[in-house]
Formats: structure tokens, sequence, C-alpha cells
């Protein structure tokens, strides 16, 4: 990779990894749907003034795909943003990113039942290692708070989403321009969000401090965020850019210890590593050699 894609993939992994640490601070005062809400709104206005800038068309592609865009608004940023905000009510943001960085592995899955693609022994084994890890980290968890499954598995159902999204993106959002596919998914998502929003508004006006989370969330872990990722996806390819999902834990562990004192146990740490070895294998980043599956070598 060029050395400009290397410090905008770290850039990157800071931003959504910090995302978590935002989350976890302000959705105690928002609430999960309040929080998004304003999470996609933001988002949606800064994409929308970017591309007023730029004058490209995507505004048309956004217009004449509405209906994919819309789904996608709910699978790839509404539904999982939303979850994840509840599961940060319980969670540690670094464990949260950690559980946010198996949708490869869902993504794997979902392709396998809906699109038929074909899953490979590496792929299978990687998926039994990547939920072997989040077996790990459940059992860490569970074993102090039962009541922590529910956030635990909401987490994963995100995830779940951002798999099921990038799926139906490769079926009906291939054509588009990457910048119309962000920004149309933040309008229609935050469109979605506005009645549960406005119904679960909490009573009590949100601290300065909290609305400053939430721009931060908008603009630059939304917003700026995306910019990066297509740059970097644009210029360097799909396998290159999704290496930043090794980096989202690794920050949100940082930021979580760092600014709000939260602690990484042991166990944590394995079910995180073994995770994140189930979606190197899982995504091809991490190959074994040929004869661990008892292949025979190739003959010419």
């Amino acid at each position: 990779m060029q050395a400009k894609s290397y410090l905008e993939l770290l850039i990157l992994g800071a931003l959504w990894g910090a995302s978590f640490l935002f989350m976890r601070t302000a959705s105690p005062e928002f609430g999960a749907f309040s929080l998004i809400l304003f999470r996609a709104s933001i988002a949606a206005v800064f994409l929308l003034v970017l591309m007023a800038f730029i004058r490209r068309q995507e505004m048309q592609q956004i217009r004449t795909h509405w209906r994919h865009l819309v789904v996608l608004g709910l699978t790839n940023t509404a539904m999982p943003f939303t979850l994840f905000a509840w599961a940060t009510l319980s969670l540690e943001a670094g464990l949260t990113a950690t559980l946010n960085s198996t949708a490869p592995m869902f993504g794997a899955l979902v392709a396998w039942l809906w699109l038929k693609d074909k899953i490979a022994p590496a792929t299978i084994f990687g998926l039994v290692v990547g939920f072997t890890g989040v077996f790990i980290l459940m059992s860490e968890k569970i074993s102090d708070d039962a009541m922590l499954l529910l956030p635990i598995m909401g987490a994963l159902f995100a995830s779940t989403c951002y798999g099921f999204a990038a799926c139906y993106s490769k079926l009906y959002a291939a054509g588009m321009k990457p910048l119309a596919v962000a920004t149309g998914s933040q309008v229609y998502a935050a469109l979605l969000l506005i009645v549960p929003g406005v119904i679960t508004w909490p009573e009590a006006m949100p601290s300065v401090s909290a609305w400053r989370d939430v721009i931060c969330l908008g603009i630059a872990c939304t917003g700026v965020a995306y910019i990066l990722y297509f740059r970097i996806l644009s210029r360097e390819g799909v396998s290159k850019a999704l290496s930043v999902t090794y980096l989202v834990p690794l920050f949100a562990f940082i930021w979580g210890w760092w600014f709000l004192d939260e602690q990484v146990t042991q166990s944590i740490l394995l079910g995180a590593a073994t995770i994140l070895l189930g979606v190197a294998l899982t995504t091809g980043v991490f190959k074994l050699p040929s004869k661990f599956w008892f292949a025979k070598p190739e003959t010419k």
C-alpha cells in the first residue's frame, strides 16, 4: 500500500474505534434511538454539503435508487448503529467494538446462504475459530452478569445486519458511486429513525458534553470516516480497506482504557484475539499452508 493509505487506514481505525467511546458516553443521556437519529442526520448533512461542493452526479443516484438505499440505510446504519448504541449501555467500548469485528464472518455466512457463494475449508475453520472467541467473551461477561447476554446478542445481530448489507450492496448497489451509497444510506437512515427517535426522546435535555459527543460521532466518526474508507477502497481495493477491521477494536480498547478507565482482563484479550484470528482466516488475510488441510501439493 502507499504510505498515505497506511496513514489514512490508521486514522480511520482511530475514528471508528472512537465511535464506540462516544456511544458509550452519550447513549445514557440520549438513549439509543435518539442518539443514532442525530448521528445519522449530522452525517447526512455533512455528506450532502460535501456532495454539493464537489458537484458530482451522486444526487441523481440517491433519488433513482432510493428503494435500495432505504434497505441499506436500515440494515447498514439504522439497525446496527442503534443496536450498538444500546449495547454500549452495558458493555465496554472495546468489547462492543470486538463484537462489531465479527461482521465479515457473518457476511461470509450470509453470502453462502443467500448468494450461494462457495465456502472453503479455511473459511469454515475461520468461522469456528471466530465464534470460539465470541464464546470466550460471552462466558467472561455472563459469568459476572447473566443479563449481559442480551446486549451481546444485540451486538452480534448488528454485525449480522452488516453482513446482510454487504451482500445486498453487492447485488443492488455495485454500479452506484460510493459517495452516493454513503450519503443516501445516512439520509434514509435518519428518515427511518425520526419516529422512534422522537418517541424515545429523553425527558432531561442531554448535557453539553453529550451533544459534543454526538456531533463528533456524526461528523468525524461517520462523515469523515466514510470519506477515508472510500478513498482507501478506490485506491487499494476491498481486502486492504477491510483490514481496518483489525484496528478498530485496538483503538476502542485504548480509548476506553484511557478516557473511561475501562479494565481489560486476560479473558477479554484472549477472546478478542481469537475473534480477530477467525476474521483473518475467514477473509483470507491470514492463510494456512495447503498441507494443513491435508491437500496434496500441486504438480506441474
